[in-house]
């Protein structure tokens, strides 16, 4: 099965699957806190152009004004909801949508915010052969980013210089080792973090 054939087949499965929940989840969103039930924001996907990445809105409105960066897991502006929706990477479920269009994949490196893309250098442009995904390697090493910017001391600083510049490693890693079975290992793996979180 092709990696693309692969991903609209599970995708679609997990959407008809998982409807009768992310229906119950809505509704929590929405008694929980002001605002809509899914947060939209561009993002830098494959051939280095943008697209709007989808996911259930684990934050108070606005607040992507107050900070790029989210610090730890118990930011301020995350809701209660939210938080739940955080550890268990629940929030990543609409996603389903961004793959069944093409922008993404199961696996594959994390999509980024254009702002911190523009600090990539000539050959980090390599990550935009393919589709960026859910989970890869970049992902799983650094599952708990949140919780090492809320203990850096300049969060921003560390975030481009430290963090940034690993994740590019593993991602360009990814990309000559990746095949078939590669991805489905780091969905088990993937899977297998979340459910021990």
């Amino acid at each position: 099965m092709s990696k693309r054939l692969f991903d609209i087949v599970f995708s679609l499965l997990g959407l008809i699957l998982l409807f009768p929940i992310l229906i119950i989840i809505s509704i929590l969103i929405k008694l929980d806190s002001k605002g809509p039930v899914f947060f939209i924001q561009g993002r830098v996907g494959k051939n280095n152009k943008d697209f709007n990445i989808y996911k259930f809105r684990t934050m108070s409105m606005l607040s992507d004004k107050k900070g790029l960066l989210t610090l730890g897991n118990n930011d301020a502006r995350i809701t209660k909801i939210g938080y739940f929706l955080r550890r268990y990477k629940i929030d990543e479920f609409p996603q389903l949508i961004n793959i069944i269009k093409g922008d993404m994949s199961f696996v594959g490196p994390r999509p980024e915010l254009r702002y911190y893309v523009n600090f990539y250098n000539e050959a980090d442009l390599i990550i935009f052969q393919i589709r960026p995904g859910i989970t890869g390697l970049a992902s799983l090493k650094y599952r708990n980013e949140v919780e090492l910017l809320k203990a850096a001391e300049n969060p921003e600083e560390f975030f481009i210089k430290t963090i940034i510049p690993d994740k590019l490693k593993y991602n360009k890693d990814y990309i000559n080792r990746r095949n078939f079975f590669f991805d489905l290992k780091l969905i088990a793996l993937t899977i297998i973090k979340v459910i021990n979180k």
